[in-house]
């Protein structure tokens, strides 16, 4: 049975996973968010600890990402009803991994030895993993991201992507419901031996925190190697109704010229436009591309800059790319790279073919094609790739770009999209992770903001305010060819953790069976559903 008690500690944990992250940047709250979820699901059967699980989904991913409603609704001309329904069943969805932790949890704290410090780390990184890369995936709200400004503790990301920091404030979540809540109740009725798992691992995880500590504070103060380059960013501030309104191409092309010669004026090796500044089909409008180029020549800088490509024609009509080019001080285009990853009901509509009916109800959401190749542009010094939008919050796919040749990311992106919510901040605190797994910079032009740079440890050197125009200018430190551990191999440490789970379901998944491994895997706790 479910008390209301339950369920308030549910929702608790959900408001409290909220606060963690920006703009609010509570982060202390995700030290202790999991609390009430993991009070809430004790003793219950394994249907209630999903439902439990569930409304602390849906109360978290709500309060993070609601803004998709501004997107499909005011930007993609989705009827209000149809785009409320896109956002609860978005939230619905992401729920699933939070109520299936939940079920997991329950579980395997009745049929095994392990404590909450460990259960819940295992489980909760495994499932934030799948939601990478499951469906299409999104890895929006990851645990770990609530830690963006503390930088001591998530300079280990180099090692363990931010997963590995999702781990860390998992486990002190499960250790201090271990020490407050079990530790009590079992205390006068547990030998010694049965408190070892939990005596064990504090003893563990401490050795851990003081570790991952220690290794921030060296690599903060380790000297950034390379080349010195400078780079400026230029925020033209257009509202998204505005960008492809013929009547204000002149007006957009006027300011961001006006920009760019004040960020000149810094004498910039690199000059960053954000995703689509282009209020025109570049290459196309033959009039529109010719004065762009003879602008460029004037600037004695590369220029980068996200524009709409033609890239062929199928079935009598245009195919298009999301794309950003490079172009060269005396202006050449060096190199145009094509977004791999496109955001699905925003520049695609997924499984249109099967069911046709969805593309007439969305038919105002573009259908770009996906480029196939990690595209990385020589600007020397500087090597850089430009993932484009939400391209940022994929660690996998950013690695493979630093693993080609990359020692520059210049991230261009509209957050006109998300219009005044917390969804540019947050997008803008997952490019910190991205700079410090790859140890290169990170320059991020977005069209309203937020636009700034990040050094290789994950400093913000500086940043723009939202839904203002913006020249922003920086020396960056480019050019080291050393490799993180991270850019060579991977989310190797998410494996061990998917391991550990598959490792712990499988020798729990009938306890009745004396099979497997001995001791921590299995408990005497036969509840059923």
């Amino acid at each position: 049975m479910i008390k209301k008690s339950d369920i308030a500690l549910a929702l608790l944990s959900g408001v409290l996973l909220v606060l963690g992250f920006a703009p609010l940047d509570l982060y202390l709250m995700a030290w202790i968010a999991l609390i009430p979820l993991l009070l809430s699901l004790s003793g219950k059967r394994l249907r209630n600890c999903f439902i439990l699980g569930m409304l602390t989904g849906v109360v978290y991913f709500g309060g993070t990402v609601y803004w998709v409603f501004n997107s499909v609704y005011f930007y993609g001309n989705v009827p209000a009803v149809l785009s409320l329904l896109v956002v609860m069943a978005l939230c619905l969805y992401l729920g699933l991994y939070v109520g299936v932790f939940s079920i997991l949890y329950g579980y395997l704290t009745r049929h095994s030895r392990f404590p909450a410090l460990f259960l819940v780390p295992v489980l909760w990184v495994t499932l934030e993993f799948l939601r990478t890369y499951v469906v299409t995936g999104f890895p929006w709200s990851v645990l770990g991201y609530t830690q963006y400004k503390i930088l001591p503790i998530i300079q280990i990301a180099d090692i363990t992507g931010v997963y590995g920091v999702s781990f860390l404030v998992a486990a002190v979540n499960g250790a201090i419901f271990d020490l407050a809540v079990l530790w009590p109740r079992r205390l006068d009725r547990m030998p010694l031996f049965e408190r070892g798992p939990t005596i064990i691992g504090l003893f563990c995880l401490v050795l851990i925190i003081v570790s991952s500590l220690i290794y921030g504070v060296v690599r903060l103060k380790a000297e950034e190697k390379g080349h010195k380059i400078r780079a400026a960013v230029v925020q033209g501030n257009f509202e998204q109704e505005k960008k492809w309104d013929i009547n204000a191409q002149r007006e957009i092309i006027d300011t961001y010229k006006r920009l760019t010669i004040e960020a000149s004026e810094f004498s910039p090796d690199i000059i960053v436009w954000p995703e689509s500044a282009l209020p025109f089909v570049f290459g196309r409008d033959e009039r529109l591309t010719a004065e762009i180029t003879e602008f460029q020549k004037t600037l004695g800088a590369y220029l980068l800059f996200g524009s709409v490509i033609v890239k062929g024609v199928k079935d009598d009509k245009y195919e298009l790319s999301n794309s950003a080019v490079l172009m060269s001080p005396d202006g050449e285009v060096l190199s145009v790279y094509d977004k791999i990853h496109l955001v699905p009901f925003g520049e695609y509509v997924p499984l249109r073919k099967i069911f046709p009916f969805i593309g007439k109800l969305v038919a105002a959401i573009g259908d770009f094609r996906p480029g196939e190749e990690y595209t990385v542009m020589d600007a020397p010094p500087a090597r850089v790739s430009a993932p484009i939008c939400y391209e940022i919050i994929f660690p996998g796919l950013v690695r493979q770009f630093v693993l080609d040749g990359a020692n520059v990311l210049a991230t261009v992106t509209n957050d006109a999209w998300f219009g005044r919510s917390s969804a540019p901040y947050q997008h803008f605190s997952m490019a910190v992770f991205r700079a410090i797994e790859n140890r290169v910079p990170v320059v991020r032009a977005a069209n309203t903001g937020v636009s700034g740079f990040i050094d290789t440890r994950g400093r913000i050197k500086s940043r723009s305010d939202i839904f203002v125009e913006a020249v922003l200018t920086e020396e960056l430190t480019v050019g080291s060819s050393e490799k993180t551990f991270y850019t060579r191999y991977g989310d190797l440490f998410v494996f061990f953790c998917i391991i550990s789970c598959v490792l712990l379901i499988a020798n729990n998944v009938n306890p009745n069976k004396e099979k497997g491994f001995p001791g921590f895997f299995r408990g005497n706790d036969r509840r059923k559903w």
